[in-house]
């Protein structure tokens, strides 16, 4: 893949500016698909204010400035910015305490703005380098996985029945909020459809949480590609590191050969799920969230390091990974 030339960040709002009744506290975060301010509401509510303003597709010399957008960019930026602005209506109408409300969203200064809740807490990211800083066997307990990852499936359920994709699932996307809840965050539907669009964007992935559909533009996207981000979530709350990238045609062999140490850690149906889901084949993927939550929530078999069965690893497990291997060998040769 060829390299993509960088593009110079828009200059944030700056602090005090007035966008949509909403007062500029700070910008909290950028990226390449726009900026994340804490604003101020008129009520006086505390919010977290999204603005859409892609560095590959325009720019703003000045936070008081206007947004300056190429002639050839211009049809694209349109589409980017009514792509937004209908992933906003599509938010709003979700109510779940694992997703991400969005309270309002308006277009001002020819940019498209998303009005959130303002959440503190930590990214299951940085939960994730922490433990793993510690060097224990284990990152996280299991107990912890199964509890985070089914207040994530609830919420990423009623997405999907909403018609909406997440599309960006990873650990930095799983806010921890200070109140321990796990809340989806930073949707990326829009930025798919750019993607989907134009060859002149970066492609919409995160290389190891991307499913390899994704990687390409003539691949059909769908709720299979968040099931598989799930999967690549929970095998680094296992491993403390991300999985192997899926455009690697060996990936499903890594994952196998990566998860075996896991064995007599955690349990077989948690080392299972993981593979199911990361499976390279759409097709050969858990259907659905529900069949996720159903896996999910499958009592843990042991894989007798510990009590259970005389100390033998399980059958079930041994036969899933050959399996697994195999099945890669067949798809990739």
């Amino acid at each position: 893949m060829s390299e993509q030339p960088s593009n110079p960040m828009p200059a944030p709002l700056p602090a005090g500016k007035v966008v949509g009744g909403y007062r500029i506290v700070e910008k909290i975060a950028s990226g390449g698909f726009g900026i994340v301010y804490r604003a101020v509401s008129p009520e006086g509510q505390e919010v977290a204010l999204k603005e859409f303003l892609p560095a590959a597709l325009a720019h703003r010399e000045h936070g008081e400035g206007p947004v300056l957008v190429p002639r050839q960019n211009r049809a694209l930026y349109r589409i980017g910015m009514r792509s937004f602005f209908e992933e906003g209506r599509a938010l709003a109408q979700i109510v779940h305490p694992s997703v991400v409300s969005v309270l309002n969203f308006f277009l001002e200064n020819d940019a498209v703005y998303l009005v959130m809740n303002y959440l503190q807490g930590a990214s299951l990211q940085q939960f994730i380098q922490t433990a793993a800083s510690l060097k224990h066997a284990k990152i996280l307990r299991e107990s912890t996985i199964r509890s985070l990852f089914d207040e994530i499936l609830r919420g990423l359920r009623v997405v999907h029945q909403h018609k909406l994709l997440h599309l960006d699932i990873k650990p930095g996307n799983i806010l921890i909020t200070d109140d321990d809840r796990a809340v989806l965050i930073d949707f990326g539907a829009a930025r798919n459809v750019l993607h989907k669009g134009s060859n002149y964007l970066q492609p919409m992935f995160t290389p190891g949480f991307s499913a390899p559909e994704m990687y390409s533009r003539d691949e059909a996207i769908g709720p299979w590609c968040d099931i598989y981000a799930v999967g690549a979530c929970i095998f680094s709350c296992m491993k403390g590191v991300p999985p192997p990238d899926a455009s690697d045609p060996h990936t499903l062999s890594k994952l196998v050969d990566l998860l075996a140490d896991r064995q007599g850690l955690y349990s077989d149906s948690l080392i299972e799920l993981v593979l199911a889901c990361m499976h390279p084949d759409p097709s050969q993927r858990p259907h659905s969230v529900f069949s996720v939550q159903k896996m999910l929530f499958q009592a843990p078999r042991e894989t007798g390091t510990s009590g259970g069965s005389g100390g033998e690893r399980s059958v079930q497990t041994t036969q899933f990974l050959s399996d697994s291997r195999r099945a890669s060998s067949r798809l990739w040769s």
